[in-house]
């Protein structure tokens, strides 16, 4: 199965993990309940000082998007996401075949959308909203790139008493819901072995791919 033909990254989710930045925190609700807005604030700073001192030009070996999804691991929960992409193969695996899909799966999200932020400098976020409901919360902002203003909802769960981010929904697609769809579609063709081989590959070619744009841009 062609790899490019499988594993997709829509350009309208492209830089999932980076558009909290420049954000302005809206009104907190009652003391009694976490803020999930205010708790991302420090999680914004962090990315911002990192993004600010960074020299993204000459990054082929994409190590600030190691450091991004390092210091992202603090307000997003790449464990449920995994989770999530998976669905019911989730169940089957051993506690170290999850353990790895975690990892690959995180690698993955690293190279798809945080290895291109260079697309990215420039924009701006506005809240404009938070629902909270039980556990769960969303928290709504818009992207505005000039004369576009892009909705972007992140979808959390409480985990004690911190929020942590296990979906983005960007003008109404589901980055979960996008790879459970065609993860199912390869595991029912060629099983957890194949899915794995395949994310290996996509990995392989972003990474290429990235190592190239950059030559380009130093020539």
């Amino acid at each position: 199965m062609n790899i490019k033909n499988t594993i997709k990254t829509p350009s309208t989710v492209l830089g999932m993990l980076m558009i909290l930045l420049l954000a302005t925190p809206i009104a907190g609700l009652s003391s009694t309940v976490p803020d999930p807005t205010q708790q991302m604030k420090p999680f914004v700073n962090k990315m911002t000082k990192i993004l600010a001192e960074a020299d993204v030009k000459n990054d082929s070996q994409c190590s600030i998007c190691q450091r991004l999804i390092d210091i992202s691991r603090e307000r997003f929960d790449y464990n449920e996401m995994s989770k999530r992409v998976l669905g019911k193969a989730w169940r089957k695996l051993s506690k170290e075949e999850k353990e790895n899909f975690v990892d690959l799966f995180t690698e993955l999200l690293q190279y798809a959308y945080v290895g291109k932020i260079q697309n990215y400098a420039g924009q701006s976020i506005e809240f404009t909203g938070q629902r909270i409901k039980g556990k769960r919360a969303e928290v709504k902002t818009e992207l505005v790139d000039n004369n576009k203003t892009i909705p972007v909802s992140y979808i959390m769960l409480l985990e004690g008493d911190q929020w942590m981010v296990y979906d983005v929904v960007v003008e109404g697609v589901s980055l979960i819901r996008n790879y459970m769809e065609q993860f199912r579609e390869i595991l029912r063709k060629e099983q957890y072995s194949g899915l794995v081989k395949q994310i290996e590959k996509k990995v392989k070619e972003l990474q290429d791919e990235r190592a190239q744009r950059i030559a380009k841009q130093q020539q």
